[in-house]
């Protein structure tokens, strides 16, 4: 087994996740299996317990493992499905040392960090490095292992102290080091410094690990100069150190490592040159060059209680994305707090009141994903009800299933005080209850997790379609509370279907109203295992919808669209309506902000960027010549 170790320096955010996903890509695509490890220094057992705003999304795993968003990264890069093992906490490890304690195996021995905190952290690595995630028999080949935080963190110290005494064990040849580190610009001097890495790498190696491949991250490309300075004063070769500069999006991070030929370095670092071919990454190069091009704009309202942290929503805007590169549409996200859409923010702050509504009512489709506590569950119902009343395309996830749910309730039923039990204990008419399998008492671990298998009760349903005509699917659950069953006959007299239930056929999954264009709700996470390639089935619904393409995509049996992504390769065809298309601040593609759009102006052909596409031209630059020349030959006339 080889091993590589991301760290990270000077300051935390500098994307270790994103990096270590594309190590993962690259080397991947070199032929080689690849695993991956996330070490978090925090005291947590889990993720499962902590705030989105404190830590982003909670990732939920096959096996039910709440995990750090990054592993969700991991998998959508990868195409793999990870166990919770393979989030290592330091809550986990003195959990387990603390447990071996009770037990008696130390015989006596005194208890310490090191060796028997280090040994247990070396030795979890290694056992589940071992443990294959793709789907074949056998342990992987690479095992990419990231370490959270900053170097210098008092946290972090007993797993750097074992990550040292762990690139020994392993020997020279089975261990490589990537730093990632922060190479800043000063607007005053304009020059790129590298004092903050330098002593970031001096403090990294003190702690008895040397970096073998600097990760500079920065505004722009590294020069020369300030590479061989790196490489003077940090003792690692030029050839192996390689810019993560700014990017339109991540998708490039492992084009970017690919041109800078550090999987070389870490190939040659490994001793796997002679086994490993070069990566082939040409479906990922077009899917990120088509991204890259999209123009005409889907607006999606994400109506939500943690709108004021992206990553809070990782996956869902993931699954977004995927979705609208799939209908060849540039992704809108248009955040609104629930709260702001309730008559009570409509007394004490009228003009927030009255920009929610107008981004509500200007978005092309509405999404409600999951969420805990009652705050702003009265603007997701005032949401659903827009939805529901305007025929606009709506998605409700885990509690945004209940939600619409709720709402039809009141609506359709005339049950005006329906609710559910997490937010009124005493109403008459509970149409979301407690699961009785879970506990009131205890929070990490307790609610119904994992992949759970749904089965279709209806089989010409949308979500049925979407899913290629599937009989049942598996989907990944976070959630304590479910529909009440009691109620399900009275909703579907009324319209409402259940077209999706467990194995038992009394746990509701999957909710649709036939009269509606798209109204679905799943008590599922669909989002966590969406991938750039194979979009969501239900994510791909409510952007087809949105973009008026849904009949084409339920035709196809929910195989992407014929203009779009066909088996990963892209077939590019354009919008070729004559005029030119502006994006959701009234530019094109960022090239003109006034607004004016320019209409009249005929789009580039689709031969044009077909070709582009091809033949690996910058379609960006080609696109500005274009409407630069085509504006001076006007002006000229």
């Amino acid at each position: 087994m080889k091993y590589v170790l991301v760290t990270g320096g000077v300051v935390s955010g500098l994307g270790k996740g994103v990096t270590a996903s594309s190590i993962g890509l690259l080397l991947k695509a070199c032929g080689l299996r690849v695993t991956s490890i996330k070490i978090d220094p925090y005291l947590n057992t889990d993720a499962g317990t902590m705030s989105p705003f404190e830590h982003g999304e909670v990732f939920v795993l096959d096996d039910g493992g709440e995990v750090d968003l990054d592993l969700g990264n991991y998998e959508r890069f990868l195409d793999i499905k990870l166990t919770r093992d393979n989030n290592i906490t330091t809550g986990k490890i003195y959990q387990s040392v603390l447990e071996k304690e009770r037990r008696g195996d130390y015989l006596g021995k005194t208890v310490q960090v090191v060796p028997h905190i280090t040994d247990a952290i070396q030795e979890w690595i290694e056992r589940v490095a071992m443990v294959p995630v793709d789907g074949k028999e056998g342990p992987a080949d690479v095992c990419v292992i990231e370490l959270g935080g900053t170097i210098g963190d008092i946290e972090s110290m007993p797993f750097i102290e074992a990550l040292g005494q762990f690139s020994y064990h392993v020997g020279p040849g089975n261990f490589c080091l990537i730093h990632v580190s922060l190479v800043p610009v000063l607007n005053v001097v304009g020059e790129q410094k590298t004092k903050p890495t330098q002593h970031s790498v001096r403090g990294l190696r003190g702690l008895g690990l040397t970096p073998n491949i600097l990760a500079c991250r920065s505004t722009k490309a590294l020069h020369e100069n300030v590479k061989a300075k790196l490489s003077q004063f940090c003792h690692v070769p030029a050839e192996n150190i390689v810019t993560l500069y700014d990017v339109p999006n991540i998708w490039h991070i492992p084009l970017l490592l690919r041109d800078q030929k550090a999987h070389e370095a870490i190939l040659k670092g490994l001793n796997l040159l002679g086994v490993a071919r070069e990566p082939y990454l040409q479906e990922w190069t077009a899917r990120t060059r088509v991204y890259d091009v999209l123009l005409e704009p889907v607006r999606i309202a994400m109506v939500g209680k943690y709108t004021g942290l992206s990553d809070s929503y990782l996956s869902v805007l993931k699954a977004l994305l995927h979705a609208s590169v799939a209908c060849r549409r540039k992704l809108v996200v248009e955040w609104i707090a629930a709260g702001d859409l309730e008559d009570v923010t409509a007394k004490e702050a009228p003009d927030v009141y009255k920009n929610a509504w107008n981004l509500l009512k200007g978005s092309d489709g509405v999404l409600v994903p999951g969420g805990f506590g009652d705050r702003g569950v009265q603007g997701k119902i005032l949401a659903a009800k827009y939805a529901r009343e305007n025929k606009v395309p709506f998605l409700g996830i885990c509690l945004g299933m209940q939600i619409a749910v709720i709402e039809f309730a009141r609506s359709a039923l005339g049950l005006h005080d329906a609710n559910s039990t997490e937010f009124d204990p005493q109403t008459s008419h509970p149409c979301v209850i407690f699961m009785p399998e879970g506990s009131k008492t205890h929070m990490g671990g307790t609610m119904r997790l994992g992949s759970r298998r749904t089965y279709f009760k209806v089989s010409n349903c949308k979500s049925a379609k979407l899913y290629g005509n599937a009989s049942f699917v598996d989907e990944r659950h976070r959630h304590r509370y479910e529909v009440n069953p009691a109620m399900v006959p009275e909703f579907e007299n009324a319209g409402l279907s259940f077209v999706g239930r467990d194995e038992t056929g009394r746990r509701m999954e999957i909710i649709e109203l036939h009269s509606h264009p798209y109204l679905v709700g799943a008590q599922f996470h669909p989002e966590f295992k969406s991938r750039p390639g194979k979009p969501s089935a239900l994510f791909l619904g409510l952007v087809a919808a949105a973009s008026g393409q849904l009949d084409v995509v339920l035709q196809n049996y929910g195989h992407l669209l014929p203009n779009g992504m066909s088996n990963g390769k892209p077939t590019l065809k354009p919008y070729q309506n004559g005029n030119a298309i502006k994006s959701s601040n009234g530019s094109l593609n960022g090239v003109y902000s006034n607004g004016n759009g320019f209409e009249g102006l005929s789009i580039v052909s689709s031969v044009s960027l077909c070709t582009a596409v091809e033949y690996g031209v910058d379609y960006f630059s080609f696109q500005v010549t274009w409407f630069r020349r085509k504006l001076e030959s006007e002006l000229s006339e």
